[in-house]
This record gives structure tokens, C-alpha cells and sequence, in this order.
């Protein structure tokens, strides 16, 4: 089985459609792939109208968390959407997002950058607007020649020129949220230094006492040194290892299905939930 637990959609900032995500996981050669958008499950319902006959799809969101001072993701996994806290959650991280990237644009205006809110709404269509969509309108004025390029310190990484916070989850109560709705949580790209700062492994070791699932282990922002000594860590304290493509679509290189989970990881995950149940595909249009 091929398993990739960590993929964004146009409901967040991929560039596939839900439909197109599930269709084109399939002719990756996925045989699981989870719809993980940024704090959101809007893209769910399409996916799963659209899911080919042969492809489960599991249903999740990436969470926006902050401990100390750091930024970080928490992937849930089968959790109940409707669950009223962990909603209320969601939407209060998803409606700050449109005040910061309004922020975003006025410090770009500040240091000379022609971006307008205009521009960032028209990238972000339907989908929850975020970091991704004004580094996109950076690439379209010619300001950075890549997506990634505009995550630096000069433009949108954290503490950044351009960067403004918003509302984020602690990572211990995204934690509650989660198993309170019947959802397993994953620590996304823990070691991403590229990103920013990441959290010491000490917080890693608190988030398992706390009821943490796994880690993201393999990720195309950890190199070889890197996941191995994840994997190390995720032994110590007994968390399941996790492997993902963050398919973003054409927005990032990543391509579907580069990294893959473990089938018996999988199967843990999908035995610890109780929130939601993995779909399997039927065919769909």
C-alpha cells in the first residue's frame, strides 16, 4: 500500500481542487491519501463525491498551534467535524486569517511592494486565505522568483519584514480538541528549520505525555540526519512515524505520494480514532 497522510487543497492553499486531488492521487498510484487543509474541512464533502474506486480517502486538517513563541502544525486525523469545541476552534484560527493577510499586504505596501488585497483574494478564491497566497502575489509581480523564496526573513517567515501573527491554537489544547472529537494527532514537520524556529525536543516529549500520536518524520523539509534522529525520538517516547508528500499542488515542488506512511502506522491510526472512519472509494464523478 501506498499511503500519504498530508495533502492541502483549494479549500486551504493547494491548487487542486478536491476533486482533482483525490483524482490525481490516484493516478499517482496512492492507495490512501488524507485531505489535511489548513483549519478547515470544507474541501471534504467534494473529495469524497469525486473518490475513485480503489483510493480511501481519510479525512483530516492541519492545525495553526503556537508554543512559546513558535509556530507549529498539528495534523488531525478521522476527528468528528461537527464536534462543537473543536469547530469553534477551527473557525476562530480560520477568521483570523483574513485580518492578517490584510496586515501582510499593508507592510508589503510599507516597504514598497505594489500587492493589493485584491490580488491575494482573487489567489485565495474560496480557499482559507494564508501566507501561501501572498507569497503567490509576490511571484506574480516579480518581487521573489518562487513561492518559497518569500518565506525568508526579509518577507513572510516568521518574524520576518512582512510577517504579522495570528490567532493559534496551544498546542496541548489542540490536543484535547482533537481526542475530544475522536481524532489522532500528528506533529507536522517538526524539524523544519527552514520555516522558522521549531519547538526544542523537550516540548516534543511534553505533547507525547499529553496524548500526542506521532510525528512527521518523513517530509521533504527533513533531510536524511534529520529523520533519523526523528526516528530516534519517536521511539523514545513510543509515537508512531509518519511519512507525507504537504502536497500544495503546483504551488510547492512537492509531488504526491514522495513520502508514504507505513501500512501498520496506518492502521494504528485508523483503529486509535473514533471520530470519523476512512472512505473508501466508489467511483466517483
Amino acid at each position: 500500500m501506498r499511503i500519504d497522510l498530508h495533502t492541502h487543497s483549494t479549500a486551504s492553499d493547494g491548487t487542486d481542487t478536491p476533486a482533482e486531488l483525490v483524482r490525481n492521487a490516484a493516478a499517482a498510484g496512492l492507495d490512501v491519501v488524507a485531505l489535511t487543509d489548513h483549519d478547515t474541512t470544507r474541501g471534504h464533502a467534494e473529495a469524497v463525491a469525486a473518490l475513485p474506486e480503489g483510493l480511501t480517502l481519510v479525512t483530516g486538517a492541519e492545525l495553526s498551534c503556537r508554543t512559546d513563541g513558535v509556530s507549529m502544525h498539528m495534523l488531525a486525523y478521522l476527528f468528528d467535524p461537527e464536534e462543537p469545541a473543536l469547530l469553534a476552534e477551527r473557525e476562530l484560527v480560520r477568521d483570523d486569517r483574513v485580518p492578517r493577510a490584510r496586515a501582510m499586504v499593508a507592510k508589503l505596501n510599507a516597504l514598497g511592494v505594489p500587492v493589493t488585497w485584491e490580488q491575494v483574494a482573487r489567489i485565495a478564491g474560496d480557499g482559507s486565505v494564508g501566507r501561501p497566497h501572498v507569497a503567490s502575489a509576490l511571484v506574480e509581480l516579480g518581487v521573489v522568483p518562487t513561492v518559497g523564496d518569500a518565506f525568508t526573513r526579509d518577507w513572510l517567515a516568521d518574524g520576518g519584514r512582512a510577517y504579522v501573527e495570528k490567532h493559534e491554537t496551544d498546542p496541548f489544547e489542540a490536543l484535547r480538541l482533537i481526542k475530544g472529537a475522536g481524532g489522532v494527532a500528528v506533529f507536522a514537520h517538526p524539524a523544519a528549520a527552514k520555516r522558522g524556529r521549531t519547538v526544542p525536543e523537550s516540548t516534543i516529549a511534553e505533547l507525547a505525555a499529553a496524548g500526542l500520536d506521532g510525528i512527521e518524520v518523513d517530509h521533504m523539509d527533513h533531510d536524511a540526519a534529520t529523520r533519523a534522529r526523528l526516528r530516534g525520538t519517536a521511539k523514545e517516547l513510543g509515537l508512531l512515524v509518519t511519512g507525507s508528500s504537504d502536497y500544495h499542488g503546483s504551488r510547492k515542488t512537492c509531488v504526491l505520494g514522495e513520502y508514504t506512511t507505513d501500512p501498520e502506522v496506518y492502521g494504528e491510526i485508523t483503529r486509535r480514532a473514533f471520530g470519523a472512519f476512512p472512505v473508501p472509494g466508489a467511483g466517483g464523478v
